[in-house]
């Protein structure tokens, strides 16, 4: 499932194509994804201007002139693909329509942005903008990584009394949000922090390290597009590339990254996820 990075590279492909734009025509081809789409959903979203684009761990939020929110969720493999030429410098053909493309924007720019989801699993719903905050997917979530409410002193009263390995606290969207399964196995081996370690038994010292290790992890990430790995692409098509630059996630058996060691990548499962580490580098 795309993560922060991943979500964030999509929301800056969109915004030339669709901010600030009127959304001439939407189809919406079929009545739900996870789960339904809302009521009248085309007609709510047709004529509307798309005033901002932003993105809220892994939800990507257009609000709209019509004073509604949309909600976007990629999901396991949902894409929104731009065809057209949004910046007029180009001329492309519209693709023909694929199978599995749900929901369409048809832009005043003449773009078409398209939502494509071969497995059903993402979402879209519409929100009050001026109470989209208090909605349930995102009423529940903690600070964004990138951003100034995410800092030491949060983290630190997160794990104090945190039983739970430290993996798993960062994963936890209620102490802070948009950090997957690969993210954070590369964060903790950048902070040499084993995934197995309680959070709460971690020292004040090396909860501080973890801040701007996430930071710099998430950051390199966007700047290369994302993780491409089965069905993730930019907005573009593009694949996104910080795989190539893993120095544990999928490299199970591969020898480790550090210098001077002689250990090779292990894989555990900590609550249905694999975690990916070095024993001797991370403690």
């Amino acid at each position: 499932m795309p993560e922060l990075p991943e979500v964030e590279t999509v929301r800056r492909g969109l915004t030339p194509a669709m901010e600030g734009q009127v959304i001439v025509q939407a189809d919406v081809n079929r009545p739900d994804l996870r789960w339904p789409f809302p009521e009248n959903m085309a007609q709510r979203l047709t004529g509307q201007t798309v005033l901002k684009l932003r993105r809220r761990s892994k939800y990507v939020l257009a609000d709209l002139s019509s004073g509604e929110t949309l909600l976007i969720h990629l999901g396991m493999s949902g894409r929104m693909l731009i065809s057209g030429d949004p910046l007029g410098q180009f001329v492309h053909d519209h693709p023909a329509p694929e199978k599995h493309d749900h929901v369409v924007f048809h832009m005043g720019n003449g773009a078409r942005v398209t939502f494509n989801d071969p497995r059903r699993f993402g979402a879209m719903d519409l929100l009050e903008t001026a109470t989209a905050e208090q909605h349930k997917l995102l009423a529940v979530l903690g600070p964004e990584p990138l951003g100034n409410d995410f800092n030491d002193s949060v983290l630190i009263d997160a794990f104090e009394n945190k039983k739970s390995p430290v993996k798993s606290a960062l994963l936890d969207q209620r102490i802070v949000c948009g950090l997957g399964n690969i993210y954070v196995c590369e964060a903790l081996y950048r902070s040499r922090v084993s995934p197995k370690r309680l959070a709460k038994d971690l020292s004040k010292t090396r909860v501080r390290s973890l801040v701007p290790i996430i930071r710099d992890v998430l950051s390199e990430a966007i700047e290369a597009g994302g993780s491409s790995l089965k069905d993730f692409r930019q907005a573009d098509g593009e694949l996104g590339y910080f795989q190539h630059s893993f120095d544990v996630y999928g490299r199970e058996g591969e020898p480790c990254k550090g210098d001077g060691c002689t250990q090779k990548i292990k894989r555990i499962v900590q609550s249905g996820r694999s975690s990916f580490y070095c024993s001797s580098c991370q403690t």
